[in-house]
């Protein structure tokens, strides 16, 4: 992910592994859902993990998995069968583990005997908690031994362990079991054709009390407390049907992972964040939570305000180069309980990110468009302008006009943009980068933003700032265009080296350029053509690098793989610019991928040529679900909608181009200012119904930031 250092990605999770997702707690198991401490498995809670062996023995055997489904992102159901000891091939036994994930997990086993006598089971559960860290799971680094003690008491057994002065603790519960140090063992005899059944929970014990969270199981015909909170979320979002029945089914997907990866900010539970992707990015990512609720505006734009708002929260204060931390700066990520000092910068907060601080402001403009309350936008404005300031005391030290990084200390991220792999920014003859590095894409959001602050301010009545943010844009367009420009090539280096010189390399990252509108219109023919040409475009999606370049290599994190964010970027990007055939291009070739993996996008998958593989060859250690993996569609649906708003000036626009092949399009129940909204789509029509008084519906395209800000000029002279 555009997240952790990908040089130090983690392991395969291997086939058949089960993830589940609820808040910020995850579990990974295997798929008879057995959790093993030698792999990446394990029940997180906090970032820690709480449970790092759960494993199930029926009369001794471990069970040979036969399925294990996905009910909802916080529930699965394994379904197992117990090896026979005779060495008859067909059981009789078939055990089933209905598990749910929550602060902790509970799990209900239930036992089925298909054969004509009763059957005598020994159902045993080994426990181990080892209370590692995410990061050291996630690197195979378990670098801490916790002194433990365990305490078999009646029908619960607790885990207690120490470290330094950390102390955290477990409690398992089993009713009806025999509870000793190192196991939970039932003794059932299961009648013909009959079943047993029992539920175990395991939750971690808070504070100095020790007392646990309970886990309540919910009573016959009740839901359960995840089952409300999804129920909730649900109610508030879009329902939509599609004549094409594969894009719907993966809209309905991008819907359901984005509801499972909706977390809440520890200090204000009201507000609603989005994590970055599972499994090992369950937390608050600047970049990552940026783009996901940005592109997720449409379906529920209260994401992008929570997000926005707790970024602001945190964001940078003080000059610390540990942490990478310095004033105005958006963070990177933000841990929660993290103390193996593993993490980015040693603190539970890391700031090594060039892109997160003039993105908070380029989607903060975005976003105040959609619709909110003047005072929470107005809350918000000193931390757009101390944004802004960073950009010009600290992203431009050298004070050359561009943003550039160079990491602070020599364990921070290498790379600070989203490709953030230590290889990641490279010449066309595959030499590496120097730093400090000006990316093209950070230049084009820093652009973005001076139009945002211009127009917000123009629309504030104060002309002074609105001019002064218009010309360093206007400034910043044209240096840009001189720069990064490679005219012997016809597209834009992807970076400016330490003694800017333009690194060469045709990437992907020009795309995100054409999205913020900082590309010369004489140019983007050109970039267009590029990105679609066959070394760039797999017939997946746009790599993330030519394939004719020294660094490509079609298998890899960033030079040559297809990342769906990115090409969602790219095709918004090319519709901008008036190019519709190279976006619908994109769009059905990506559709067309996820139906290879049930309907759901993974973070990225390998660059293979699709006449060379007809089908996507996936990524081996991608994250699924992932945030802006699970917004990608929304993005590609809603812009060839033309869907924007802009509640201020009473409008929503509309100008859709739909492929024919995805068929009439009904969505019900959008959000829209401060009421929700019915859009039919057939062909290039688009009806609305229900919007909020005083708005109009607008056949064709809004105005961006950069076009008002250019009426404003206008009217200024006249």
């Amino acid at each position: 992910m555009a997240g952790w250092n990908a040089d130090t990605a983690a392991g395969p999770l291997g086939a058949g592994t089960v993830t589940l997702v609820e808040g910020s707690s995850f579990c990974i198991s295997s798929a008879n859902g057995d959790i093993h401490p030698e792999y990446p498995h394990g029940v997180f809670f906090e970032d820690t993990r709480i449970l790092s062996r759960w494993n199930l023995t029926v009369n001794g055997e471990p069970l040979e998995p036969l399925a294990a489904k996905t009910q909802e992102p916080y529930r699965a159901l394994f379904v197992g069968r117990v090896p026979r000891s005779d060495g008859y091939a067909d059981s009789p036994l078939i055990v089933e583990r209905l598990r749910e994930v929550g602060a902790g997990i509970l799990e209900q086993i239930t036992v089925w005997n298909y054969s004509p006598a009763p059957a005598e089971c020994v159902v045993s559960l080994k426990v181990e908690v080892d209370f590692a860290d995410l990061f050291e799971v996630k690197e195979a680094r378990i670098q801490r031994r916790w002194e433990e003690s365990r305490e078999a008491d009646g029908d619960a057994l607790t885990i207690r362990a120490a470290w330094q002065d950390v102390r955290k603790g477990v409690v398992v519960s089993a009713s009806g079991a025999d509870v000793a140090p190192e196991a939970l063992t039932y003794r059932a005899v299961v009648p013909p054709h009959g079943q047993w059944s029992a539920t175990v929970n395991v939750a971690p014990t808070f504070d100095r009390t020790g007392a646990a969270a309970p886990f309540v199981r919910p009573s016959e015909g009740e839901m359960s407390p995840r089952d409300r909170r999804r129920q909730d979320w649900v109610s508030r979002i879009p329902v939509l049907q599609m004549g094409n029945r594969s894009i719907e089914r993966t809209l309905r997907r991008s819907y359901d992972d984005l509801g499972a990866l909706r977390i809440e900010d520890p200090d204000h539970p009201d507000r609603i964040v989005v994590a970055a992707g599972a499994p090992w990015f369950m937390a608050l990512f600047g970049r990552d939570s940026l783009w996901a609720s940005f592109m997720a505006l449409p379906v529920d734009p209260s994401l992008a305000l929570g997000t926005i708002q707790t970024l602001a929260d945190r964001q940078g204060s003080v000059v610390d180069p540990m942490s990478e931390e310095e004033p105005g700066k958006i963070l990177h990520e933000v841990r929660l309980d993290v103390s193996s000092g593993l993490a980015l910068g040693g603190k539970s907060a890391y700031y090594g990110s060039v892109d997160a601080t003039p993105l908070f402001v380029a989607l903060f403009g975005e976003m105040s468009r959609w619709g909110f309350a003047t005072d929470t936008i107005a809350a918000l404005m000193p931390h757009v302008d101390r944004a802004l300031d960073w950009i010009r005391d600290y992203g431009d030290k050298d004070r050359d006009g561009f943003v550039e990084y160079a990491r602070l200390n020599d364990s921070g991220l290498i790379n600070q943009g989203w490709k953030d792999s230590w290889d990641g920014i490279n010449f066309a003859d595959g030499r590496m980068a120097e730093p400090p590095i000006a990316l093209c894409e950070v230049q084009a959001y820093v652009y973005s933003a001076y139009m945002a602050r211009s127009w917000i301010a123009y629309d504030a009545g104060d002309m002074g700032l609105s001019a002064e943010y218009r010309d360093r844009g206007a400034q910043l367009k044209k240096q840009f265009n001189e720069q990064f420009w490679l005219p012997d090539r016809g597209y834009y280096a992807i970076a400016l080296d330490g003694r800017k010189q333009p690194v060469d390399a045709c990437a992907s990252n020009m795309g995100h350029c054409l999205l913020f509108g900082i590309i010369d219109e004489d140019k983007a023919p050109l970039v267009a053509e590029r990105l679609m040409s066959p070394e760039m475009f797999s017939g997946w999606g746009v790599r993330t690098l030519a394939s004719d370049m020294g660094a490509y290599n079609p298998a890899s994190y960033h030079n040559g793989s297809v990342w769906p964010h990115d090409n969602a970027i790219i095709a918004t990007g090319l519709l901008r610019y008036g190019f519709v055939e190279q976006a619908q291009r994109i769009s059905t070739a990506l559709f067309e991928a996820a139906e290879y993996s049930e309907g759901r996008l993974p973070e990225l998958f390998c660059g293979f040529s699709r006449e060379h593989f007809d089908e996507p060859v996936p990524y081996p250690t991608a994250c699924s679900p992932q945030a802006w993996a699970a917004t990608t569609p929304i993005l590609l649906v809603k812009s060839l909608m033309g869907y924007y708003a802009d509640v201020a000036r009473g409008g929503l626009w509309m100008d859709p181009v739909l492929p024919e092949s995805y068929g009439d399009l009904h969505i019900t129940n959008a959000p829209m200012a401060n009421g929700r909204i019915t859009i039919d789509i057939s062909g290039s029509t688009a009806t609305i119904q229900g919007l909020p008084e005083g708005m109009g519906f607008h056949r064709g395209r809004r105005s961006w930031a950069s076009d008002l800000a250019e009426q404003a000029r206008r009217r200024g002279k006249s």
